[in-house]
């Protein structure tokens, strides 16, 4: 892993937003069901918070009908795998760890 250059992000910030970079940065793609229930919120609050990462360009969003049913699934992108990194480091640094 490469050491990343310390960067606040307000848009990654947000606790729920934080919440969901972590769990995406662990995966290559998660169903926007599990992510909803990982960070206990409602269907509205969530997809409030990814339009916000999707319009940043931090995550992808991609629906696929599977068995009759639409799926969504959620990933974080290669800016927004920096931006996470960025600010996870910048937090350390302020909490001196």
């Amino acid at each position: 892993m490469t050491a990343v250059e310390p960067r606040f992000d307000a848009v990654v910030h947000a606790p729920p937003r934080l919440q969901i970079c972590g769990l995406l940065a662990a995966v290559d793609t998660m169903e926007f069901a599990a992510v909803r229930d990982a960070v206990s919120v409602s269907d509205s609050v969530l997809s409030k918070h990814v339009k916000q990462l999707e319009e940043a360009g931090y995550v992808q969003v991609r629906k696929a009908t599977i068995a009759s049913r639409q799926r969504t699934s959620l990933a974080l992108t290669r800016a927004g795998r920096a931006a996470f990194g960025a600010h996870v480091a910048e937090l350390r640094r302020i909490a001196g760890l």
